[in-house]
């Protein structure tokens, strides 16, 4: 049971230690998640749109 004890005040030692982001810095980032997925999905969907058209084409 010591061991348990110990790990989680291990456990929040480090946690106060870590430097979170402020909420500026989460929205950008959220912002740039966003754009980067829709990006990546349209071009994704081009490059599906035009391999479909060329195996129509094909067959």
């Amino acid at each position: 049971m010591k061991r348990v004890v110990q790990f989680f005040k291990d456990s929040y030692a480090e946690l106060k230690k870590v430097v979170w982001p402020s909420r500026d810095e989460v929205a950008s980032s959220t912002k740039v998640v966003i754009i980067s997925v829709v990006l990546v999905a349209l071009a994704l969907g081009i490059v599906d749109f035009v391999l479909i058209s060329a195996v129509d084409l094909i067959f």
